[in-house]
């Protein structure tokens, strides 16, 4: 391997007296220093010495001219870079042209002409050799298809110095670009057989360059501190470890100086400027100390402030009237650029597009004062003469034209546009970026709608499989396509199995059916839930299973711009069974196996049977919401209600009111509030239990309202509300008295979850900004309050169980007899003792006060899909609740 090296002769052979011929032969293989780094050449320099005498030539006629050394090119072709000719006269001066013209075109090593003497002239060459690859070693924190596309050079080109260097160039600035301003780029060149060679570029990347310091000199009314707050760049300490902002960045050294100027303003300083901002490069190229000369000046409180309009609908002294600034006031330029906007798309509400607002400022340096007069100069009223749309390719045009509120030939409206923006990003089918920018028409009282948007991923695939202490193992898919075949449909499937449930779903919808406004979609499915419980050592035994066989028809239509209602229809066949070998029995001595209340429990022996619900619904929904999907500001209201009855066997009327609304405050900060309650009221009349006697509740088991997780973080799944649990007792013998005493182990029992018929749910939850770098990790941290309970049911029948006892017979035969007593008490006739395990069930979770978690999570869209992590902790809870602390979920997008 060859190193290129640099010529640092090149100021001294220019002062020599040596022969230009050779100069040029000397520049032509020489590589400046400069770039911070070792620029090297490609091969050593040619031979320096030309066979023109350093004597005078005088002008004489050229006998033959040919060429030698040439391995590629032809020798007509070499002639034809050169201004020398067989016949003509050539001088000294002559063959020197010749050389530089030569050596200008860069295919040449090096160029000698002989025969100056006797007029056979022969130029003898060398080629510059042809680039077989180009390698790149040491770079890891940059992959090749980042650097690549800077080189120039490429294989089967012809090698020179030149477009070395320049590539050396492009290659270091963006290591620059990543902070990495100690990186070095050495070019090296392995010879090859034929002519032929390899370019490496052995890259040292070096660390970033992180801020060291920052210095501020000038300020007196705010401290460093307070100004170091408001830059994007920060000093590196351990704890900004995961901060963007510590590596240094020119960019961001222009950003900071807007905002110091930008604060100042804010502030009242008007006369506020940065003299100087300097970034200097510590000897080692490790770190940079920045530093800020600035120069405050006074502070200034807003004069007389007006507003002169020649728009005839807008009245001046109507506007000045709303001026968020008094007199008197601090100065703030935010609040002066905030009116200008104010104004424009107050203008833009009457129809001017292109109204011009121009603040007119009188300072006065003597009071101190700042005198504003906002002027809207006179402007044509604007209507819309065509609705462009750029960047959708795979999305209809007409999904995208019919979230417009505003047609061709309408009135402009800036309201309506900002509304339109919002209602496209709210399809989801786009990138935030999305813009509607305002062009001028054919005439000054038109305009151009030109919508640019960029198309994201609207198809989500889940995947996944594991082992769960809940549900053993797992594996469920879910498929769902938001713009299918990119005319706005959703199509979604979805299968679920596990040990304990299995479901198969199929759902379509479509948003603007026949291309009205009217949403049109369904769902088919099938549920098979196996409930359980838990039993000793933490074994679980399964309960009821649920089969849910049904179809949903839902329609959809606007009645306002923000209110919609929605409608629907579906049609459920449920059958809740147990398991006739463990739960039932001859409880009555006549032969019939029943469901024995002693096994199973009173409660799951009244849920069991088929039943089929037919029930019509609707919901009343308003929502101002910016983004459906991830929405900063608005709120969205719903009123939903289900009658159960319209055929079928079963009756209720189930209602639920949702509420929601968002803020954005202390900038980019994202505040929410939601709440949502519920309630199922039965139409039906008293229902029993088996035994004819005991009255149950007349809302089913599998029609109740659960709450947990998802919902509300901190608890587990059906976690908190009505419940059963079924304790279980060891039969302990003191002085011949058998006494029962409940088990000491937790898992020593049973839990079932029985719902409720009313419940209500809250979350508060603020969503804090990060910097850029994590913004485009796609990290959205948040922290959450949640509350809400679940209640409302008749006490169920439980069952105090005191065992078995265990009688002999004079055979010696050996029977068993329930005991009597309690299950701590437990009592057998005389000459028998309790040989089976007694148990008490206790009812508990049934009230309506609120249980409280707090916690904090992130959302991630990872390079594997949406990801979600939430940690919480119960901080209220009841007897019974079930609290978890750890939730998450992940996905993925195609």
């Amino acid at each position: 391997m060859v190193k290129i090296e640099d010529e640092k002769r090149v100021t001294a052979i220019k002062r020599s007296n040596i022969h230009r011929p050779v100069i040029a032969a000397l520049l032509a293989g020489t590589v400046l220093s400069g770039l911070g780094v070792t620029q090297a050449a490609a091969q050593s320099a040619p031979s320096p010495a030309p066979s023109v005498p350093a004597a005078s030539v005088p002008a004489t006629t050229i006998r033959t001219l040919s060429v030698s050394g040439q391995q590629r090119l032809e020798p007509d072709t070499v002639l034809s870079y050169t201004k020398l000719r067989q016949g003509q006269a050539y001088t000294r001066e002559s063959l020197d042209q010749a050389l530089r013209e030569l050596y200008e075109t860069e295919l040449f090593a090096d160029v000698q002409i002989s025969g100056a003497e006797t007029g056979d002239i022969v130029i003898q060459v060398k080629e510059n050799p042809v680039i077989n690859r180009i390698v790149l070693e040491g770079n890891k924190r940059l992959k090749e298809d980042k650097i690549r596309p800077e080189i120039k050079l490429s294989p089967r080109q012809i090698y020179t110095r030149s477009k070395v260097r320049a590539d050396v160039a492009r290659i270091i600035e963006l290591y620059r670009r990543q902070g990495r301003f100690a990186a070095t780029v050495e070019p090296k060149m392995v010879q090859l057989d034929q002519n032929r060679v390899d370019i490496v570029f052995e890259i040292s990347e070096g660390p970033k360059s992180k801020v060291r310091q920052i210095n501020i000199i000038g300020n007196e009314k705010f401290s460093d501190g307070e100004l170091r707050g408001e830059m994007a760049t920060k000093a590196a300490r351990w704890y900004r470890i995961f901060s963007s902002g510590t590596s240094y960045d020119p960019d961001r050294l222009a950003y900071d100086q807007q905002k110091l100027r930008q604060f100042y303003l804010t502030n009242g300083y008007a006369d506020f400027r940065v003299i100087s901002a300097v970034a200097e490069l510590t000897p080692d190229k490790q770190d940079f100390i920045i530093t800020y000369v600035v120069e405050e000046g006074d502070r200034y409180k807003f004069g007389d402030v007006k507003v002169e309009s020649d728009i005839r609908d807008l009245s001046g002294d109507s506007l000045t009237k709303l001026l968020p600034m008094k007199k008197g006031n601090w100065y703030n330029a935010k609040q002066v650029e905030d009116t200008v906007d104010q104004l424009n798309e107050t203008a833009g509400l009457f129809g001017y597009a292109f109204a011009d607002v121009q603040p007119d400022f009188q300072r006065d340096k003597d009071s101190l004062t700042m005198g504003i007069n906002f002027k809207i100069a006179n402007a044509p009223r604007v209507y819309v003469e065509r609705v462009d749309i750029n960047g959708n390719t795979l999305t209809q045009d007409k999904v995208v034209r019919r979230e417009f509120r505003l047609n061709e030939g309408d009135a402009f409206n800036s309201f309506m546009v900002k509304r339109s923006k919002d209602r496209i990003n709210s399809l989801g089918f786009f990138q935030d970026k999305l813009d509607i920018q305002q062009k001028p028409g054919s005439t000054p009282d038109r305009i151009i709608l030109e919508t640019n948007v960029e198309e994201k991923s609207t198809g989500e695939l889940s995947l996944s499989a594991g082992f769960s202490s809940l549900e053993r193992f797992i594996v469920s898919a879910s498929v769902t396509q938001r713009n299918f075949r990119g005319k706005g449909q959703e199509l979604r499937t979805s299968v679920n199995y596990s040990s304990y449930s299995k479901s198969v779903e199929v759902g379509f919808t479509e948003p603007y059916l026949f291309d009205k406004n009217i949403a049109l979609g369904g769902d088919i499915y099938r549920r098979d839930l196996n409930s359980f419980n838990y039993l000793a050592n933490n074994d679980r035994n399964t309960t009821y299973e649920q089969t849910t066989t049904g179809f949903q028809i839902r329609a959809g239509v606007p009645i306002t711009e923000y209110m919609s209602l929605a409608l629907r229809y579906s049609l459920n066949l449920d059958d809740v069974t147990l398991n006739r070998n463990n739960y039932y029995s001859d409880t009555n001595g006549d032969g019939i196996l029943e469901c024995d209340p002693i096994l199973a429990g009173r409660y799951l022996c009244d849920a069991i049977g088929k039943r089929t619900t037919s029930s019509i619904g609707y919901s009343l929904i308003f929502d101002n919401r910016d983004n459906r999907i991830r929405p900063s500001r608005g709120h969205n209201i719903s009123l939903s209600q289900d009658f159960a009855g319209l055929g079928g066997s079963v009756r209720y009327v189930r209602t639920r009111l949702n509420a929601a609304k968002y803020w954005r405050v202390m900038g980019n900060f994202i505040f929410s509030v939601s709440g949502e309650g519920g309630y199922i009221h039965s139409l039906e009349g008293k229902r029993f239990s088996s035994d004819g006697v005991t009255e149950v509740d007349k809302i089913r088991l599998t029609d109740r309202f659960f709450l947990g997780e998802p919902q509300m973080r901190g608890f587990d799944i059906r976690g908190i509300g009505p419940r059963v649990k079924r304790y279980y007792f060891d039969s302990v013998t003191d002085n011949g008295v058998i006494t029962g005493v409940r088990s000491a182990s937790n898992n020593n029992r049973s839990d079932d979850a029985l719902g409720g018929k009313i419940y209500y749910l809250a979350h508060a939850e603020l969503e804090i900004p990060l910097g850029a770098g994590a913004r485009e990790m796609g990290l959205r941290p948040s922290i959450f309050v949640d509350a809400g309970a679940v209640a409302g049911l008749k006490d169920p029948a439980t069952v105090n169980f005191p065992g078995y006892c265990s009688i002999t017979a004079a055979d010696n035969t050996t029977s068993t007899v329930r005991a009597t007593g309690t299950a701590s008490n437990p009592i057998c006739a005389s000459g028998t003792h309790v040989s089976g395990t007694g148990f008490e069930e206790e009812y508990l979770g049934d009230t309506l006060k609120p249980r409280l978690s707090v916690g904090f999570g992130v959302n991630w869209n990872s390079p594997f899909g949406p990801f979600r992590i939430d940690i919480a902790k119960a901080l209220l809870k009841e007897p019974g609740d079930d609290n978890k602390l750890i939730t998450f979920n992940v996905g993925t997008q195609f």
